[in-house]
């Protein structure tokens, strides 16, 4: 073996750099990020050369003539000042890696002006050596990269084609701007704008501007304090009717960093969980603002990986506010906590405020009970099934707090006039809404109307069954259903076993006192065939309910047409059925009125 010898300087920031710029769209991210840090409105990016050209102009402070060479070098950054502040990090760089390790892999020209001096400083970086001169400028700073990895032959040939390291480039600028909707932030490619946001600080206006209106107006708004432990969280996440075939549009941040977080991807997960159809997943643009001290974000030099001192209490504060959104509920101001009074008027109406951090729908666990596994090669998040069956089994109240909520007494529903046209094709129902031709499918309004009331009620009604078919199944299912008959029993469900392979029902939830009982196993047993014995307990719901619901090809008079909708006017989350199907169809006066010509 040879003796040991140091590195040299040069080659010390080219190994770093491969921890550090991965691609093109790396060496973007790292200095807009900078660009961000020193107060810069205005971000313009632009890329050629098959993504090895790249240059970033902001207005930004700029950098001190006197500490321009040393922003070159390795581990030297403005962003810390005391070892103490690598725990309270509030920019999004602090390393003092990314520019020694761009120098290291490109040939870099910096030119750069604070407002304290009429005239700027060029700096131009090759092979890690720096010279620099005295130049006229505007405040702030330019980043001019040329011939990215022209020395590194090996990291060259693996890029890929220049249109795929661009969608890269573009996804990172569209996470930035979304993440700083008060930045004005443009992408260029060979001159021609991509994208281009006008930083208003409105993120509904940013959404617009990096997708469109359409992505805009299918969003809910997430908002949710909690004073107490300092957490705040913000954003949009789209309807379960709008949903996408991949988790490419989860746009997640924690302090306004852009992060890969299974905790937070799972609390969304779960909620949506049985909102959406199988791989399919929400638009999500989420900021999670947390003290500086319950996260970690030192933990990668990507800084995309964080660590949290409580991760049970992260899962269940975004959990609840993603599901409050679904739910129309929107924190307004906070307020200290009010119990309960009785209206002096009635004894059945009552007034009651809520504050957020201290309200019913906050489930906490012991720390020992949630040991979160996470699976770093393929992203998943691993929870244990006593965790999410609190989440799961118990209804979450999210009724909009701050604001007194009037509840008629029970069984009386709120008067909900639609409209309604009629039915079509005995399967759907026709509303005329202020907005244009609501199309509702009937079985699935009714199914969501039964998934929550059931999902809601402690005791659920049964009817006896005095005569009833004997039912025959395998062996292994009558172990599955003799191992969760407690579950069955929950859900008025009585079950009694012949003989090894034989059963029979002895009572069925009322609402399916109609419906063959072989039918009925049969729905439950089939859906669990493939997934999880834990989820028995929804299945058993969600058949329920979808056996309970008027059925497609019914002919339906107006009062029931009107009953099924007034019903389904009442649910929290009245987007789609348990599996995933969206229940209504909104086609607006506009497009009607385009599709017949009367717009003029």
């Amino acid at each position: 073996m040879a003796r040991i010898r140091q590195l040299s300087r040069h080659l010390i920031n080219q190994i770093a750099a491969g921890e550090v710029i991965e691609r093109p769209a790396s060496v973007v991210k790292e200095l807009t990020e900078n660009s961000i840090d020193a107060g810069a409105t205005k971000i313009s990016i632009e890329i050629s050369n098959e993504c090895r050209d790249i240059r970033v102009a902001d207005n930004g402070c700029g950098i001190h003539p006197d500490d321009i060479m040393l922003a070159f070098s390795k581990h030297a950054t403005s962003k810390l000042q005391e070892d103490e502040d690598l725990f309270d990090i509030h920019t999004l760089g602090f390393r003092g890696e990314a520019l020694a390790s761009i120098i290291s892999i490109s040939k870099l020209t910096c030119t750069t002006r604070t407002k304290d001096f009429e005239t700027g400083t060029k700096v131009k970086c090759e092979n890690s050596e720096v010279s620099k001169v005295e130049t006229g400028c505007a405040i702030g700073t330019i980043m001019d990269i040329k011939d990215l990895f022209y020395n590194v032959p090996v990291r060259l040939k693996f890029l890929k084609s220049s249109n795929t390291e661009f969608s890269y480039i573009q996804e990172i600028v569209q996470s930035i701007a979304l993440s700083h909707p008060e930045v004005s932030v443009e992408l260029k490619k060979f001159g021609k704008t991509v994208l281009k946001t006008t930083g208003q600080g409105n993120l509904t206006q940013t959404i617009k501007e990096v997708y469109s209106s359409d992505v805009a107006n299918n969003l809910k708004e997430v908002l949710k304090t909690d004073e107490l432990s300092g957490l705040k969280i913000s954003g949009f996440v789209s309807k379960p009717d709008y949903s996408r075939s991949s988790k490419k549009n989860y746009h997640i941040y924690i302090n306004s960093r852009t992060v890969k977080c299974p905790i937070f991807q799972k609390a969304i997960d779960t909620v949506y969980k049985h909102l959406t159809a199988n791989n399919k997943y929400p638009f999500v643009v989420l900021n999670l603002e947390i003290p500086t001290d319950e996260v970690d974000v030192n933990v990668h030099p990507t800084k995309k990986e964080v660590r949290y001192k409580n991760p049970n209490q992260i899962f269940n504060f975004i959990y609840t506010a993603v599901q409050g959104g679904l739910s129309n509920y929107v924190e307004k101001n906070v307020v200290p906590m009010a119990k309960p009074v009785a209206s002096e008027n009635s004894e059945n109406v009552w007034h009651t405020t809520f504050e957020t951090q201290n309200s019913p729908e906050v489930l906490k666990f012991p720390q020992k009970q949630a040991e979160f596994y996470v699976d770093k090669d393929s992203d998943t998040m691993y929870i244990p099934n006593s965790v999410l069956e609190k989440f799961e089994n118990n209804p979450i109240n999210t009724e909009k707090p701050q604001q007194k909520q009037i509840f008629t007494p029970q069984n009386q529903e709120p008067e909900i006039q639609d409209n309604i046209i009629g039915q079509y094709h005995d399967t759907y129902i026709l509303i005329d809404t202020e907005e244009g031709l609501e199309i509702v499918d009937q079985h699935i309004a009714e199914e969501r109307y039964i998934y929550e009331k059931l999902k809601s009620e402690k005791n659920i009604i049964s009817q006896m069954l005095f005569v009833s078919d004997v039912i025959e199944i395998s062996a292994s299912e009558v172990e599955l259903i003799k191992e969760n008959i407690d579950k069955f029993e929950r859900y008025g469900y009585g079950i009694e076993f012949l003989s090894d392979t034989e059963l029979i029902f002895r009572k069925v939830p009322q609402l399916l006192s109609k419906v063959n009982p072989k039918d009925i196993i049969a729905d439950i047993i089939e859906n669990l065939e493939g997934d999880s014995i834990d989820n028995i307990e929804e299945k058993i719901l969600i058949t329920t309910s979808c056996k309970a619901s008027v059925k497609a090809n019914t002919k339906l008079s107006i009062w029931q047409m009107q009953d099924i909708i007034k019903r389904w006017r009442t649910t929290k989350m009245p987007y789609t059925c348990p599996h995933g199907r969206p229940i209504s169809k909104l086609i607006p006066h506009k497009e009607l009125a385009g599709f017949f010509q009367r717009n003029k």
